[in-house]
Order: C-alpha cells, then structure tokens, then sequence
C-alpha cells in the first residue's frame, strides 16, 4: 500500500500535477486499491481533523501580514536601507540583495514573497547597474532561503504542529542558522567579486543612510515587536499573525500607500495561498495515516538501525534523502509528508526534535533553488525574464555556501539550540494547541 501511494505521488508529480492534487489523487488511489476501498469516508474525516488545530491559524496570518507589506511598499524601503548601508562594497547590490532578504524574513516569513516582493526591485536594480541578468537572478532566489530561516516563519509553525513543539522555541532555533546563511552568501559574493569585476557605486553619506533608516524605520522595527511580543509571553503565535497584519495595515495608513485595490489583491492572494497549503496539510494527514496502518515508520526505522547505529551517519543519510526530495517536492508538503514518517527515527537516535526541524527547514529550503523542480527558479524565470537553463547555471555556484551551511547546522547543534537554550531553558515552554 505505501509502495502504491509513493510512486503514485512521485509519478503524478512528474507529469506537473500540481502538489496538493497529487497528494490527493495518490491518497485515493492507494485507498482504492486497498482493502479500505470501501472505507473512503476515512478520507474526509482525516483531512478535516488534520486542518481543525488552531496552532495552524496563524498561518494565514503571517501570509497575510508578507502580503501587505509588500501593498504597502515595506520592501521598497528596506532595500533603499540595505543599500545605503552595503551598497558601497564590492559586489555592492549583490550583498544588498542578501541584507534585504535577512531583514524582509523578519517581516513575512515567506520565501515566496521574498522572490515575489524583493525580487523584483533587486532584479530590476541589479540589471540597471550592469549585473548579468542571470547572476541577479541567482542570487535573489539564492538569498531567498534566509526568509523561512530568521521568524516569524511559516514553515516552522507548520513543523511546531507537526512536532509537538512551541513555536517559540521553533522561532528562535532558526535565527542563528538564518543570520549563518545571509552571512555566508555575503562572504561568497565577496569571494567572487575578486575574480569578477562586478560594478560598484559610491559609499552612502551618513545623512543618506540615516534618511534611509528613518524612512523605513517602521518596518524595520517590525520582525522586534512581531517576535518580542511572542516572547515576551504577551500574545500567541497566532495572535502575533494578526498583530503583524494589523501593523502593516496601519503602516500602509501612515506611509498613504494602501489602497482598497491594494488591500483586496492581499486578502485574495492570501486566501488562495491558504487554501492551497491547508488542502495539502488535510491530504498529507490522511497520507499520514495510511503509512501509520503500514507501520511504515517503524520498519524504515529497522531498516536504517540495520544498516547504522551511528547517530552522525544517519543524520548524514537523513540530509542527503531530505535534499532530494527537496529538489522535486515543495517544503510544505514535503515537510508534512516526512516528518510524521521521519520522527519516529529521529528519536530513536536521539536527535533533538527542534534540531531535526531546523536541519529539514533548511535541507528543504535549498530545494526552492534547485534544479529542476525549484519553485524559486520559476518564478525568476518570470520575475527577471531569464531563460530558466540560464538561472540553473548561475545558481549552482552558490549551492556551496549553502550546503555547508546545512553541514554544519547539521553536525553542531548548538548553532541551532544554544539561543532557545538561553532564553527560553533547556526544557520549555510547553506548546500550546
């Protein structure tokens, strides 16, 4: 049954069935074919369990929230902010590519917006200053990977649900890890600034950079009130969604730059991404059982104790799976389709569980710019009008950064849980559902 459901998946997949209807034409299919076939009701019932939590309603929230900072022109300001402060190094819109991204996470949480909303006015800027179209393109779905990183993150909410762990604790695990990879990519453009001659502008004034930090103060100041208030224990994360949307509405009133066609475009593309991911959390669940049924976990569990008892060898086989499935499969589902299969494992060997989420957020995120399934790619190809054999060939240098960011993310686990060790204690808090 589960040999039915994977290759069912993997095959629907290859012929561009979009993921949610993949997951579900191949959930009813292995029901079909199974001795549950005249147990279909089991389906809807599973699907409607899984989507009626109420740790998943801040989901749409911080899309929501991503959605109208762009309306609102956040993103404008934050780059004119990132440029004037690192616009002047060598490979100076490259490295304000990055700086934009890490502090544009803080806002949406969202790689997709980030691709969408920066990438845009980087690609633009970049392509205006002499930059290889190809190479632009690059780098912003590159840096792209920092947003679901650094909170508030919609992929970690997800994986708080599916885990069992605060989304506190969740948050906070990923901003180390986060500040690594804008870091890394940054000291990777400088690396090849040396052996190309990439343009440059001249070094920003200190009035430029404080008429910069003015003029997009607000928004820089979000990604501090939106996680302070969840840690300082004064809302929940769900709650934190509707004070960032709240925030960006009220930014948009300030800066008069929202308007009614701007506000409707944000609610309808919110609900449409919110309806895609909550029918991909339903069909995953049901998938989910049906690999419980088939005990499916436990025997790859065996499998895998057979061949190593090494905790370092299993976390390397683990990243290596991860990866691929990545490159093939989207975060969301991949992640909703792995981490009930893969947890069981997890703390057999003894892996953290905010550890593990961290290392399949970042392992799945590299996949947003990998070939040839990357969502990220795509929408470069249109976003900067790059033919997509182009983006593929730009974008493959800077896997380097990235993957040994992931190895050592990976093996080191205090990158990821020294900061949610100090602030919050080894052991807390508890979740809340």
């Amino acid at each position: 049954m589960a040999l039915v459901l994977f290759i069912g998946f993997i095959a629907l997949i290859l012929l561009r069935v979009p993921v949610s209807m993949a997951i579900g034409a191949a959930v009813l299919i292995t029901f079909g074919t199974s001795e549950f076939s005249d147990s279909l009701y089991i389906v809807p019932q599973q699907i409607l369990e899984g989507v009626n939590k109420p740790s998943l309603a801040a989901v749409p929230f911080f899309i929501m929230a991503g959605n109208l900072m762009n309306e609102v022109g956040m993103t404008d300001r934050i780059f004119r902010f990132a440029n004037a402060l690192v616009g002047h190094l060598k490979a100076g819109l490259a490295q304000v590519n990055v700086l934009s991204s890490m502090i544009f996470a803080g806002v949406s949480g969202a790689a997709v917006a980030d691709c969408a909303g920066l990438g845009t006015i980087e690609i633009k800027a970049m392509k205006e200053r002499g930059y290889n179209p190809e190479f632009a393109a690059a780098v912003t779905v590159c840096s792209a990977v920092v947003g679901p990183l650094i909170p508030p993150s919609i992929g970690l909410v997800i994986y708080a649900f599916l885990a069992q762990q605060s989304v506190e604790r969740m948050f906070l695990a990923g901003v180390v890890p986060g500040v690594i990879v804008g870091g890394s990519l940054m000291l990777f453009n400088r690396l090849l600034a040396v052996r190309h001659n990439f343009p440059t502008q001249p070094r920003a004034t200190r009035r430029e950079v404080g008429r910069s930090a003015v003029d997009g103060i607000l928004a820089l100041v979000a990604p501090g009130i939106i996680l302070g208030s969840i840690l300082g224990g004064f809302v929940t994360a769900t709650e934190a969604g509707v004070l960032a949307c709240l925030y960006s509405i009220g930014l948009g009133m300030v800066y008069r730059s929202l308007n009614w066609a701007g506000l409707w475009k944000a609610l309808t593309d919110t609900m449409m991404m919110t309806s895609v991911i909550m029918i991909i959390i339903g069909f995953s669940i049901a998938m989910g059982w049906l690999l419980a049924i088939e005990q499916v976990p436990q025997k790859l569990g065996e499998a895998i104790f057979a061949f190593t008892s090494s905790q370092a060898a299993f976390l390397g086989l683990m990243v290596v799976f991860v990866l691929l499935v990545g490159c093939v499969v989207e975060g969301v589902p991949a992640k909703l389709m792995l981490v009930p299969m893969l947890l069981p494992i997890v703390d057999s060997f003894g892996v953290d569980r905010v550890h593990f989420g961290i290392i399949i957020q970042l392992a799945l995120l590299i996949g947003i710019a990998t070939p040839p399934m990357g969502i990220g790619l795509y929408i470069m190809v249109e976003v900067g009008k790059v033919p997509f054999e182009k983006v593929t060939v730009a974008v493959l240098p800077f896997m380097i950064p990235l993957i040994l960011v992931l190895i050592l993310v990976t093996y080191v686990p205090d990158v990821t849980l020294w900061l949610p060790d100090l602030v919050l204690g080894p052991d807390g808090p508890v979740p809340k559902n």
